[in-house]
């Protein structure tokens, strides 16, 4: 079960909500602080990109138990802000990826399991021990489910 402390950690990362993004953008200056301004990339012609922020529960002592947490909850919220941008995706027949999963319970639970296996392509801390994470998807994964999207 989730303690108080890390479900205000979750609801912090969703709260900070950074749709999506390329990894050679940036996202975190050389003094620390999380940037003012980033270029959101989201669906590339190969990969879906999302970034997710976690902050670190200051009430923990340990520098490893705060970063570990905060990029966690990073990975949580940026699974998240995958999800939803692959669910505005068109595909073809006229419908979003979202229709298609409110149909069909088995395409759902690949998509969630999908995303969950997306992969880290980079996690950078704060100097307060949050972490901003950048996820890519490999677009061939969901079309190996046989989604069809429409091209941008």
């Amino acid at each position: 079960m989730f303690s108080k402390k890390l479900l205000a950690l979750l609801v912090l990362s969703v709260i900070f909500y950074g749709c999506a993004s390329s990894p050679d953008k940036g996202s975190v200056s050389k003094e620390g602080d999380i940037q003012r301004e980033w270029v959101e990339e989201g669906i590339t012609d190969n990969y879906i990109f999302a970034r997710g922020i976690g902050a670190a529960d200051q009430a923990l002592d340990n520098k490893t138990q705060k970063m570990a947490t905060s990029r966690n909850a990073a990975i949580v919220s940026a699974q998240y802000n995958m999800l939803s941008l692959i669910k505005g995706v068109n595909l073809e027949g006229g419908i979003t990826v979202e229709k298609a999963m409110e149909t069909d319970s088995l395409l759902a639970t690949n998509i969630n399991a999908t995303i969950k296996g997306a992969q880290v392509v980079r996690s950078e801390w704060t100097s307060d021990d949050g972490c901003v994470v950048i996820l890519r998807l490999s677009k061939k994964a969901l079309k190996d489910m046989g989604l069809k999207m429409l091209s941008k």
